[in-house]
């Protein structure tokens, strides 16, 4: 009882830090409104690539098409997309947006965002779920690059000059607190559903097709169907994450914002690893700490940023392969509730000296 009571300070503890922050720190808005989002793309990689075991590269797919949708909904409800896109960002002053106009369309951009990137997972999981291994990292890897590309060539949506998002007009204030909030929410929501999730019959099955998929199979578990329900339930919420960072980055490159699979793509499973994948906390963990660190890089290492990032992926896949809440179970077992035997565990120092 006493456990749980103080597992719910900590959890109102963290909600109350989380809504004061923009306050507390008002100079970093937007990097803490990125760390929420970061945290919905580890979580979210996690319940495929941790919990199911199936490594894919392609969740960025998501992000950018949730992205679009949600730019497009919100210039398309009152103006021609093409005309608007025609003027490569020069016509702010000729589409314009009241704050009745801003607010409608993002509330049906963010929903069209989620409902369509799960559309999208649904039909390319049901093609290439059926592959297993470095088989589908590798498919996954090539379906982000040809979104990118084909975001590239089309016209309608901006091409490869990019598609800048409605600026925000002045009566919704504080862009970066506006979206921080939007931001938040969406992470502590999809928290939450991980984690309920992780509790019923879908997160066992999901956890058995990952140790041995043949067995889940032969018990008669529907193997491809859950496999690709996981993908949809992390596309609904990385769709909505698109579309909140287009608005917060204000303008959507194809290659390097929506399909950004060199860095949105491998920072999602770069932060899963660092944290300790397979895990409910390790994601949050995980993103939490790249945030920081990345932020600490780009402020000190200008120019040899990627390079210390780079670095640092290789450090992680070296010397904690099971991520920080490995490393510290490892360490401090009787922390995470396992009981230890003192007996062995000195038979065990005995041994190794």
């Amino acid at each position: 009882m006493k456990v749980g009571a103080s597992r719910l300070l900590g959890y109102a503890a963290l909600l109350a830090i989380g809504a004061a922050a923009p306050y507390l720190f008002p100079n970093y808005q937007s990097q803490m409104a990125e760390l929420w989002l970061f945290i919905v793309f580890a979580l979210t990689w996690d319940l495929v690539g941790g919990q199911m075991g199936y490594n894919s590269f392609g969740n960025v797919v998501f992000i950018g098409v949730g992205m679009y949708v949600c730019a497009i909904t919100q210039v398309g409800l009152f103006y021609s997309v093409a005309e608007y896109n025609a003027a490569k960002g020069g016509g702010q002053t000729v589409f314009t947006f009241d704050v009745a106009q801003y607010l409608e369309g993002l509330a049906l951009g963010l929903p069209l965002a989620a409902v369509s990137a799960g559309i999208v997972a649904a039909i390319l999981g049901s093609a290439v779920l059926g592959m297993r291994g470095h088989y589908f990292a590798i498919c996954t890897l090539g379906l982000g690059v040809a979104a990118g590309q084909i975001a590239n060539g089309w016209e309608w949506i901006g091409a490869g000059s990019g598609m800048v998002v409605p600026h925000a007009p002045s009566g919704i204030g504080d862009t970066a607190r506006f979206y921080y909030y939007f931001a938040f929410v969406l992470a502590v929501i999809t928290f939450i559903v991980v984690a309920w999730l992780y509790t019923t019959r879908f997160g066992l099955a999901i956890n058995a097709i990952r140790d041995d998929e043949d067995k889940a199979e032969a018990m008669g578990l529907p193997t491809t169907r859950i496999k690709v329900s996981a993908w949809v339930i992390s596309a609904l919420f990385l769709g909505v994450a698109g579309g909140i960072l287009g608005n917060l980055k204000r303008f959507i490159d194809p290659i390097e914002v929506a399909f950004a699979g060199a860095t949105f793509g491998v920072w999602m499973v770069l932060m899963a690893i660092l944290g300790g994948k397979g895990t409910l906390w390790g994601p949050v963990i995980g993103a939490v700490v790249f945030q920081v660190l990345k932020e600490v890089f780009w402020t000190y290492l200008l120019g040899w940023q990627r390079v210390a990032l780079g670095l640092m992926i290789v450090l992680i896949v070296v010397f904690f392969p099971q991520g920080i809440l490995g490393f510290l179970r490892d360490r401090f077992p009787e922390r995470f509730g396992h009981k230890v035997d003192p007996a062995l565990a000195r038979g065990a120092g005995g041994a190794a000296e």
